[in-house]
């Protein structure tokens, strides 16, 4: 705010005494400084304190003194004199008043009557009318902002312009404030201060007087501020307000900047307030706050901050504000400053060609950066990556030049001096566009050039196993073989941001890598040079030698520019340890292939030279006779059991190419020697075979597991503590021995450690752990047989995996991990086929052949497409999923007849054993089952609108229906499944939505029941007396539901019986007459429901004296229709 510029502050030093009410700092501040406190010092003075101490009554005196020779102390005691309880109640007639005629009614009960301007009025007012008339103008302000819905406005206020009366008007707003809190709180005081000229001045003058209020207006105004503030006049005069108060409370800038972030509001004070602690700040070398703040708001976790600052940065460059009032372009300017303040300081930007150099090799045209200045680079140079990559900063020439000038500095040889190096080599590849002249081009030439002499010396001196020169190598190949998206990751990767690289910006650096610099042959060349990695272990993070020499093998650049690579690849193998490397064994395998295979047919003898039987022998020499120790040692040299091992692995898996290869090297007329038996023969294979099971002997517990259950689980329980890359080597051993869990006996504490084992290995290795764990769960007939299935045989059948031993159908801990491959194989099937689709895709364009033997006139049969067919085909294998794991769901034989004597103890126990029925092993594998049929369900409700077309055991309704939540659906089709012409189906519909209406009473399924017993009317007057007993016995029963979920419907329900009893009756009428004295019972049911008890117990008696075992099937009917009368009535008497 420019109109503020030459107005009187509250200093630091003067707010912090206040927050302290220091009074011997009070006495030391001049009296023009002294004057903006007043308000705050007087009612201090003249109010009763709460602190009744005898230091606080010396303080008070000092401050009387102090007061005393103010002259306008009168004028504020004056102020403090008026009656605020009449005021406040005018106040608030008047806002009554705004809210009813609206925010520009010029009546007022505050003020009334003006003669002049508010500017006459307030200096020949008194002190009561003065403080009318700065409250009626801030109510009027405060008014407007709440009706502006958040557009910003200028208030033109004379009251707060005149700079004669700033401090008055300061004084009567400060005792407002104070005096009338709840009218006028301090927060919204604020907001409105900022609409009106001066408003920071005053809002500084406020809360320098309130100075507890500080944090509360900060967030208050940060909260209701705008969340890119440089685009409006509202949010640059709000930063400008806050950044006046936090100026004047320096200490809690910090935490205001963090209100900044956490609201995601005014991004540019953010900005200012770290640049104001910048300036501040004492240190010089190390990375400054600003880069700190800035790096962390890109770099950070939080998406959306990232996204909200990226959007200041770029709305910042479309506005075309860089001006220097511009907070981005301050902030540009102090990035680039800090910049250049650690460039070298001798630095000739003539480009000196090699022969000068060698000419005049006193002179320095390329100084060092300092070793102080290494870390602040790199931290500076990331912060560039992340608001060009992530932000859209565009550079401007100054910057895109000071940026090269350090990208290209040479920083000394230490870890800090390596990342630097790293991280410069990683920006020019994503920015290629600083390159832009051809000096520029040409400089950054040389410092590659230079990289390339001085990577060895870098890593022998900063101890840095992986080097700079490892990735200028890869990065290389990668450009020989037109990788360029390997080069992309492998450049967020270093920079450690995700950010959009176009491949065709590599274009130019591909040409400089590949024909200046890099040529293939200077590739092989150099990496033959390039030393071993000591100790090469998976513990050895970042980019090695064996990643660049793995490359040039597959490219077979050795073979072609003739260059040994055999010595290499033997020292790297010596120098391994464990955990094993994940490069070494497909370093090995190529390394086989490069040996056997030529390179081209042209040049036969294009190959590498295999490693020697001495050099192999002398990995393994001393180790006949050893004990267990991890590492052999002969001859001074150390061999560890991981060396020995590759270099077994390399002799087996030759000797195994070189059989599998024999008909081509033929071809070919080549014939490469075989290891000879005598080496075979000196190498103890068994021995090293043993020592690589190693802890994996310890699952050898699985084979005594009936016996030593302790032992098992003990081992087991050890396995939980590993991760799961531990875990890999123990997969197999794991799964093998599955079935041997299925036998009677197990502890289940074992069933469920190893289910908990295998979740964890599936994190890690799911297709071959699923293709494992099938082929061990088969049935002991086929694992007789040997049969194995592959990983495309289930994912072309799903339902392999449901053939399992029947023994995991009543074992929840396995049936749980069944169901996990199930459910995963089916959508492995789904994109199997859909893959498979688009792979033979000209299939669907071909021209079907021509009709040749059709009839003249026909209509073309429609043509069922492959899409169609593979939809169905998916629909059938769904569908036959579901109906096999319902079938699952069932009890066996056995089961039915423990529950018949389960149910009979319980009876005798009155109910004890009911809790154990509930929790066997048959009920937790129908929960994990309805859990599974759930997500299929929710996934694609039309697998549940197939099944329940297809129909399944009534058995199991009760089950389903309360055990799958997204049963609900099948209420949208069961109309369509009553009108099927299938007998069976319509009573599987009434008896499904029997369960529904019962579990979920809603509207819908009232109007479907009331459908269902219409069905059931219309059904009775056209089947015949066979299907008229088929469909109604099933189906009586579900009346009983319906009645209890809906009990409108029994009016309806009861008619129905009655007309059923009727039907049955007359058909019935020649051969008995016992059946119209029921049918007239039922009528007074009917009609005199007070007599319900006596008749249901005269029903109940003459039934049971009835011949219930009449084979007639009206008069079962008939029968089942009195039982299901009296269940109903017996239900309504109970309140059911």
């Amino acid at each position: 705010m420019a109109e503020c510029t030459n107005l009187q502050f509250v200093s630091p030093f003067a707010f912090e005494a206040m927050q302290k009410v220091d009074v011997v700092r009070l006495a030391s501040l001049g009296d023009p400084e002294l004057r903006l406190l007043l308000p705050c010092l007087v009612r201090m003075a003249l109010c009763a304190p709460a602190d009744q101490s005898q230091s606080w009554a010396q303080d008070k005196k000092l401050i009387l003194r102090l007061l005393s020779g103010v002259e306008a102390v009168n004028s504020i005691v004056a102020l403090l004199s008026v009656d605020f309880h009449a005021l406040k109640e005018d106040a608030s007639k008047e806002q009554q008043l705004r809210h009813k005629f609206g925010g520009g009614s010029g009546e007022s009960i505050l003020v009334s009557q003006l003669q002049h301007g508010l500017t006459l009025e307030f200096e020949h007012s008194d002190s009561p009318r003065r403080l009318r008339l700065v409250l009626s103008e801030l109510l009027a302000i405060m008014n407007k902002v709440s009706e502006s819905s958040g557009e910003f406005f200028f208030k033109s206020s004379e009251l707060f312009e005149s700079p004669v009366y700033l401090e008055e008007a300061a004084d009567v707003l400060c005792i407002l404030q104070a005096e009338l809190p709840s009218l006028l709180p301090i927060v919204d005081v604020a907001e409105a201060l900022l609409h009106v000229r001066n408003g920071s001045w005053f809002l500084c003058l406020l809360v320098a007087n309130v100075p507890d209020s500080f944090n509360g207006v900060c967030r208050g105004l940060i909260k209701n501020g705008e969340r890119q503030d440089e685009e409006s006049l509202g949010g640059r005069r709000r930063t400008d307000a806050l950044r006046f108060l936090c100026k004047m409370n320096p200490s809690q800038a910090l935490k205001v900047r963090g209100m900044v972030v956490e609201e995601c509001h005014l991004p540019g004070l953010g900005v200012a307030l770290t640049l104001d602690h910048t300036k501040n700040e004492a240190s010089e070398d190390g990375v400054s706050d600003l880069v700190c703040f800035i790096s962390g708001l890109l770099l950070g976790t939080n998406a959306r901050v990232r996204t909200w600052f990226g959007t200041f940065i770029r709305n910042g460059q479309q506005k075309k504000r860089e001006t220097s009032s511009s907070v981005l372009w301050q902030m540009r300017r102090q990035l680039l400053l800090e910049l250049m303040g650690i460039l070298p300081t001798v630095r000739s930007t003539r480009i000196v060609e090699e022969a000068d150099v060698e000419m005049e090799p006193n002179v320095s045209v390329y100084s060092g950066l300092k070793e102080e200045h290494v870390v602040k680079a790199s931290a500076l140079l990331r912060l560039y990556c992340a608001l060009m990559g992530i932000a859209g900063l565009k550079p401007t020439d100054e910057e895109a030049e000071q940026l090269l000038q350090l990208m290209t500095s040479r920083p000394p040889a230490t870890p800090a001096g390596v990342r630097f190096v790293s991280l410069s080599f990683c920006m020019l590849l994503a920015f290629s566009t600083l390159v832009s002249t051809p000096e520029q081009e040409q400089l950054m030439v040389m410092w590659l050039s230079w990289m390339i002499k001085e990577e060895a010396y870098f890593e022998s001196t900063s101890g840095v196993s992986a080097s700079f020169g490892e990735m200028l190598l890869l990065v290389a190949m990668y450009f020989h073989s037109n990788q360029l998206s390997a080069i992309i990751d492998l450049v967020c990767s270093t920079l450690g941001m995700k950010i959009v690289i176009k491949p065709s910006s590599l274009s130019r650096m591909k040409t400089i890598f590949t024909q200046e610099i890099f040529t293939e042959q200077v590739v092989t060349a150099h990496a033959v040079r390039v030393p071993v990695t000591s100790s090469l272990s998976a513990n050895i993070a970042g980019f090695l030698p064996i990643h660049c020499i793995y490359q040039l093998l597959r490219s077979r650049s050795f073979t072609k520019h003739k260059v040994s690579i055999k010595d290499w690849i033997y020292r790297q193998l010596c120098e391994t340890s464990i955990p094993l490397h994940p490069q070494l064994l497909p370093l090995i395998d190529v390394y086989i292939n490069s040996v056997l295979t030529p390179a081209s047919k042209s040049n036969p003898e294009a190959t590498n030279q295999p490693i020697t039987e001495q050099e192999i022998l002398s990995v393994f020499k001393g180790l006949i006779g050893a004990d267990s120790t991890r590492i052999i040692q002969h001859n001074g040299q150390c061999h560890s059991i991981t060396a020995q091992l590759l270099m077994l692995y390399y002799i087996l898996s030759y000797e195994e190419a070189l059989l599998a290869n024999t008909k081509t090297l033929a071809a070919m007329q080549r014939k490469p020697k075989s290891y000879s038996s005598s080496l075979m023969d000196q190498i103890p294979i068994k021995f090293l075979i043993r020592q690589a099971q190693g802890l994996q002997q310890e699952l050898g517990a699985f084979s005594v597991l009936q016996v030593s259950h302790t032992q098992v689980m003990q081992i087991l329980e050890h396995l939980t503590l590993v991760s799961a890359s531990e875990l890999i080597p123990y997969a197999e051993v794991l799964t093998s021995n599955m079935n041997q869990l299925l036998n009677l006996g197990v502890p289940r504490r074992i069933l469920q450690t190893v289910n908990k084992l295998w979740m964890v290995l599936n994190t890690v290795m799911p297709r071959r752990l699923w293709v494992m764990t099938v082929n061990a769960l088969q049935p002991s007939v086929k694992l007789v047989r040997q049969q194995k299935y592959t990983q495309n045989d289930l994912m072309i059948d799903p339902l392999i995996v449901l053939r399992c031993d029947q023994r995991v159908h009543r074992c929840p801990p396995l049936m749980d991990i069944t169901l996990h491959m199930l459910n995963g194989y089916l959508l492995a099937s789904k994109a199997y086929l859909s893959s498979h689709l688009k792979e033979t895709a000209e299939q669907d364009i071909r021209p079907a052949p021509n009709n040749t033997l059709g009839l003249v006139g026909q209509a073309d049969a429609p043509e069922v497409t492959r899409e169609e067919l593979k939809n169905a085909l998916l629909a059938a294998q769904d569908s036959a999923a579901v109906q096999i794991l319902l079938e699952i769901c069932l009890p066996t034989e056995e089961e039915k007849t423990k529950g018949i004597i389960q149910s009979a103890v319980a009876t005798n126990n009155m109910g004890v054993e009911e809790e154990d029925n509930l929790l066997c092993n048959l009920r937790e594998v129908q929960c994990l089952i309805c859990c599974l049929l759930h997500q299929m369900y929710i996934a694609d409700p039309n697998i549940a609108k197939l099944v329940h077309f297809q129909g399944y055991p009534c058995e199991l309704l009760p089950l389903t229906v309360a055990g799958i939540p997204s049963m609900h659906i099948c209420l949208d089709f069961i109309p369509e499944l009553i009108a099927q012409p299938e007998l069976e189906k319509q009573v599987f519909a009434i008896q499904l939505l029997s369960y529904l209406c019962i579990q979920y009473a809603l509207p819908k399924s009232l109007s479907v029941a009331r459908l269902a017993i219409n069905v059931m009317g219309t059904m009775l007057t056209v089947l015949t007396q066979t299907k008229r007993y088929a469909f109604f016995m099933p189906t009586l029963p579900s009346l009983v539901s319906f009645c209890q979920a809906f009990p409108p419907l029994y009016e309806d329900i009861m008619s129905l019986l009655i007309q059923i009893g009727q039907v049955c009756a007359s058909d019935v009428a020649t051969q008995t007459r016992d059946i119209d004295p029921i049918i007239t019972r039922l009528q007074q049911l009917k009609e005199k429901r007070s007599g319900w008890s006596g008749i249901c117990k005269d029903l109940a008696y003459k039934n049971g004296a009835r011949d219930i075992g009449s084979m007639d099937p009206d008069v079962q009917l008939c029968q089942c229709i009195e039982s299901t009368i009296i269940e109903i009535i017996n239900m309504s008497v109970s309140g059911v």
